[in-house]
């Protein structure tokens, strides 16, 4: 009997336990709640802080008045540790929008710069004053400038050094280099006029050419020319248009013929032309031997020859033969230099990201540019394009792209099976330049069959000055060994038109194409 009252003293001083079947855990009251208590309780979280700050007022309104909030059976511990998570959740999602290229994210840019800055008509000292007046944002004091900027990084300036002017002035941060009393932007002039007889970059696209292609106001009269009389060709072949392949050649060669007559009739204008302003301005005594080209002048349509021969060769490499690459190549030894591929279809519309492709340094002494396409209309327009508009001593061919995007559309090493179509496109591009035009060929599209040495003989008939043979086919990529020997093969075949081999297999022969 004592034992079973000693029991029930110690049970009636713990908290009673529900009666629970069996596999159930027991719980204490104190944590047991009820749905509706429980979507009451998801329904205040979502209350706004307006919101939460009404309700206090009114419970502690109801406080005062006797009446006491119903408890909703969460624990104060339990709500912290929930707000806590959203709110690291929500710190989190804030970390990652200012991560990878969000371009939306904001600047984190220091703004002292901007505050402080001094008016563009004093950093390029002009004669004039400032167009704004009293109501220019910028600075005016020089002095007052001079005193806030920081300090300088350095006591040479890298512009001033090589150009003999530095185009920041006063606000360079190697001011200390070239700044003379009264802060004056100091110049070498000797400097100044033997670089500004000279181009830096050339090929560099004109804000009125962008407008005018843009507009589709560019005339292409040769190419009009060529591709009228391959339409003709094409009306004589029948109902439906198809002609044999001899009958496809001669539409070709007399398409050329006829482009060529036009050539001739434009330079005996141009010699008429000539004629009577000569006759019209008194004659200038020149100094120096006689040439023949005071007495013959060269016609348009010849083309000046490059010579390839025993010359190392930078391959055209997409995404990395940049400028700045070509430059430091160059420092390197590279003789010939060659821009990334450009698609022609962007270089007619003016679009300035493609035409960047094609830009020159006043180091690249033989210098061409790589063209890509599909179609002959498109190929002979652009290349007319670029010869009435840029600098360059050759134009490249590339009919050896792998890239799917390129082959499905025909282009790249699609070229290599429509030779009708290639023929047409060598050949315009041929008769509408003033330079000499080269070729990129793979060996073949698919692996086990090469069908370059088929191609050859046909491109030195077409008139193609050099071929670069890729020594992999287009189901190979830049996996594998190079097949040198076929490449041997071939190069007997395209004698006396020079022939490189290529090799992307290693890093060294990224830049070395071995002539063979």
């Amino acid at each position: 009997m004592e034992a079973a009252v000693d029991r029930s003293a110690e049970g009636a001083d713990c908290p009673a336990v529900p009666q629970t079947e069996k596999g159930e855990a027991a719980l204490k009251a104190q944590y047991i709640t009820t749905r509706e208590k429980f979507h009451e309780f998801l329904a205040a979280g979502l209350k706004d802080q307006k919101g939460d700050g009404e309700e206090s007022a009114e419970a502690s309104t109801d406080g005062a008045n006797g009446t006491a909030e119903e408890p909703t059976g969460e624990p104060e511990s339990k709500k912290r540790k929930a707000d806590d998570e959203t709110q690291a959740e929500d710190n989190k999602q804030d970390k990652k929008k200012m991560k990878g290229q969000n371009k939306s994210r904001p600047h984190m840019k220091p703004h002292s710069y901007d505050d402080r800055r001094l008016c563009p008509s004093l950093v390029q000292e002009r004669d004039s004053k400032c167009f704004y007046g009293d109501k220019c944002k910028f600075i005016h004091d020089v002095a007052d400038y001079m005193s806030t900027k920081p300090a300088d990084l350095g006591d040479r300036c890298y512009l001033y050094d090589t150009f003999g002017k530095c185009v920041f002035g006063i606000t360079c941060r190697f001011a200390s280099a070239h700044m003379g009393p009264d802060f004056k932007n100091l110049v070498k002039e000797e400097v100044c006029k033997t670089l500004g007889q000279k181009e830096m970059v050339r090929n560099s696209l004109d804000k009125e050419l962008q407008r005018r292609l843009r507009k589709r106001q560019v005339t292409f009269s040769r190419s009009e020319t060529y591709l009228k009389s391959i339409g003709a060709g094409k009306a004589k072949g029948g109902a439906n248009g198809k002609k044999s392949g001899s009958e496809n050649k001669n539409a070709t060669t007399e398409a050329v013929a006829e482009v060529e007559k036009q050539c001739v009739s434009e330079q005996n204008d141009t010699a008429a032309d000539l004629k009577t302003e000569n006759s019209q301005s008194p004659l200038v005594k020149t100094i120096g031997p006689l040439t023949d080209a005071d007495i013959i002048k060269l016609r348009p349509c010849e083309k000046k020859q490059v010579d390839f021969r025993d010359k190392l060769y930078l391959a055209p490499l997409t995404t990395c033969g940049n400028l700045p690459f070509r430059r430091v190549c160059k420092r390197f030894g590279a003789d010939i230099t060659c821009g990334e591929m450009a698609m022609c279809t962007n270089l007619l519309q003016g679009q300035a990201s493609e035409w960047a492709l094609l830009k020159r340094h006043h180091t690249e002494d033989l210098f061409g540019v790589q063209l890509e396409g599909c179609f002959p209309d498109t190929m002979t327009r652009c290349a007319e394009l670029l010869n009435q508009n840029i600098d360059v001593d050759f134009v490249d061919i590339n009919s050896g792209c792998p890239i799917d995007l390129v082959y499905k559309k025909g282009g790249g090493c699609g070229l290599m099976t429509r030779t009708n179509k290639f023929e047409q496109i060598v050949r315009g591009m041929n008769s509408v330049l003033d330079v000499p035009l080269t070729v990129k060929i793979r060996t073949g599209v698919q692996q086990n069959c090469n069908i370059a040495h088929k191609l050859i003989p046909e491109l030195k008939k077409w008139g193609v000055s050099l071929i670069t043979l890729h020594g992999r086919s287009r189901e190979q990529r830049y996996t594998k060994i190079a097949d040198w020997d076929y490449i041997d093969t071939c190069s007997r075949l395209a004698s006396p038109v020079p022939l490189f081999g290529k090799d992307h297999h290693t890093v060294n022969s990224l830049c070395t194409l071995k002539c063979t």
